[in-house]
This record gives structure tokens, C-alpha cells and sequence, in this order.
């Protein structure tokens, strides 16, 4: 599989012009890379609206079943699914008129990415929402930026 490369500039926009993310597949175990991720994004100024049909509520916000059921409007489909099973998630974010779909780390499904970008979708594939976020605007941060790693729950060790 070839990597994916995304200017810098085009992910900063996404990021800056969509802030309603509906998370599928979140967790409310706040050990999960979802709920970590997700919890980030909110504390960064991004409405977060969970998607778990498990769940009443996750980081104060009512979960619902499916997106078609979300009111309101959905700027971004943030997709923690294996690949194989994103496809009826796009199909979903399509017919809700989201802006774009957001495959995490380790999703790449390139026919639901190209079905998403011919309904004229913006898609992000193998990315973190969180990770990038925190690369383009958050400054010197070393912890899950560059790393591919969503959290650590290990410290740093300090060199002195």
C-alpha cells in the first residue's frame, strides 16, 4: 500500500472549516483511541456528537444510533470501523450531506473514498483527526503528533 500524502495547507482548512464531527464508533471507555481522540477534539473548540447505538450519552453528548438520526447538520464523519465496513458509513455520510468523511489511522478503503469524493466529499484516509489538529495548530507538541500514536499512557522519561 502506498502512503497517503495530504498538503498541510488543504487538511488545515478542513480542520478550521468544520467543526460538527460526528464520531462513529466511539467509545465511552476513556481508554479507547475514539474517546481520547474525541475528548481532544472537544476541548479544541469542535462539537462532537457520538455515534454508538450502545450508548445514551458519551463526554456529555447524546449518542445516537446512526447518523442518519443525528439532527442538524454533520460537517465531518470521523470513521473508527475497519475498512471493510466503512462503505454503508459513507453511503450515510452522502445522504446526510456531510462535508467530509474521515477514515482513522489504519483505514484505507479507496472505493468508499472515491464514492465520497464523486458525491463531492472532501476524504481523508489512514489520518487522525487529533494528531493532525494538534500538528498544524497546536504548537510544539511531540506526544501523538508525529508518532502515528494516538495516546500513550506510559510518561515521557525527561532527560536532564
Amino acid at each position: 500500500m502506498s502512503k497517503l500524502v495530504y498538503e498541510a495547507a488543504w487538511l488545515r482548512r478542513l480542520l478550521a472549516e468544520n467543526k460538527r464531527v460526528a464520531v462513529v464508533g466511539l467509545s465511552a471507555n476513556p481508554m479507547r483511541p475514539s474517546y481520547f481522540a474525541a475528548k481532544y477534539l472537544q476541548d479544541h473548540g469542535f462539537t462532537i456528537v457520538p455515534v454508538n447505538p450502545n450508548q445514551k450519552e458519551i463526554l456529555g453528548e447524546t449518542c445516537y444510533p446512526n447518523l442518519k438520526s443525528i439532527p442538524g447538520r454533520v460537517d465531518v464523519v470521523d470513521l473508527f470501523q475497519r475498512a471493510e465496513v466503512v462503505m454503508p458509513f459513507v453511503e450515510d455520510a452522502i445522504a446526510i450531506g456531510a462535508k467530509v468523511v474521515w477514515m482513522q489511522l489504519g483505514i484505507v478503503n479507496h472505493e468508499a473514498a472515491a464514492r465520497a469524493k464523486a458525491a463531492g466529499l472532501d476524504v481523508v484516509m489512514d489520518r487522525c483527526m487529533k494528531i493532525e489538529y494538534a500538528r498544524l495548530f497546536g504548537g510544539l507538541n511531540l506526544v501523538g503528533v508525529n508518532t502515528r500514536v494516538i495516546s500513550s499512557h506510559r510518561p515521557l522519561s525527561v532527560v536532564r
